[in-house]
C-alpha cells in the first residue's frame, strides 16, 4: 500500500488527482487488482495520499525543534508547510468537490498541524524571538490562503511567506491605532 501512496503522490503532482489508475499502478509496480483491493474508490486513494502528506509535514516539527534553535525551527517548518500547500493545489479541487469521503479531512488537517505549529510558536515566543499572541490556526490559514490563490503565479510564495515570518517578530504597542 505504501508504494501505491508514494506513486500516487508523484503522479498527482504531475498529472493531477484524475490521473489514470494505470499510470499510478505502473509507477508503483503493482497490478490493477492490487490497486483496487486497497483503494476501491479514487476518493480512498486521494484521502490516503493527503493524510500521508499531512503526517509527514506535521511530524517534521518535532525533528526540527530537536535539531534547531526555536526561531530557525519555526521558519524551516513554515517553509516546509509552504511547500506542502504548494504541492497540494491539485488535491484542493478534489477536497472541495462535495464528496462526503473528504469531509473529515479539514479536521484532520487542523488536528495534526495546529499542535505541530503551536509547539514551535510557543518555543520561539518563550525564547523572545517572536510575538506571543500568534495563534497557530491563524498562521496556518494565512499561509494556506497566501499560497493557494487561484490564477496567481506562485513562484513568489516563499518570499511572501517570508514577509509573514518577518511579521511574527513585530511586537504591537498600545499606542497603535487599530
Amino acid at each position: 500500500m505504501e508504494a501505491l501512496i508514494v506513486a500516487a503522490r508523484e503522479v498527482f503532482r504531475v498529472s493531477g488527482v484524475d490521473a489514470p489508475v494505470r499510470e499510478i499502478t505502473g509507477k508503483a509496480g503493482v497490478g490493477l487488482a492490487t490497486f483496487y483491493r486497497h483503494f476501491p474508490d479514487r476518493s480512498d486513494l486521494v484521502t490516503a495520499v493527503f493524510r500521508h502528506e499531512v503526517d509527514a509535514c506535521a511530524d517534521t516539527a518535532a525533528t526540527l525543534a530537536a535539531e534547531h534553535e526555536p526561531f530557525d525551527a519555526l521558519v524551516r517548518w513554515l517553509r516546509r508547510f509552504t511547500e506542502f500547500v504548494g504541492t497540494k493545489r491539485g488535491l484542493a479541487a478534489a477536497l472541495h468537490s462535495g464528496n462526503p469521503a473528504f469531509e473529515p479531512l479539514p479536521l484532520y488537517f487542523q488536528q495534526r498541524f495546529e499542535p505541530a505549529l503551536g509547539s514551535l510558536l510557543a518555543a520561539a515566543a518563550a525564547a523572545g524571538e517572536i510575538r506571543d499572541d500568534v495563534r497557530p490556526l491563524d498562521l496556518l490559514y494565512a499561509v494556506s490562503r497566501l499560497c493557494s490563490s487561484a490564477g496567481v503565479d506562485h513562484t513568489g510564495d516563499d518570499r511572501m511567506v517570508g514577509l509573514l515570518i518577518d511579521g511574527l517578530r513585530f511586537r504591537p504597542t498600545s499606542s497603535r491605532a487599530g
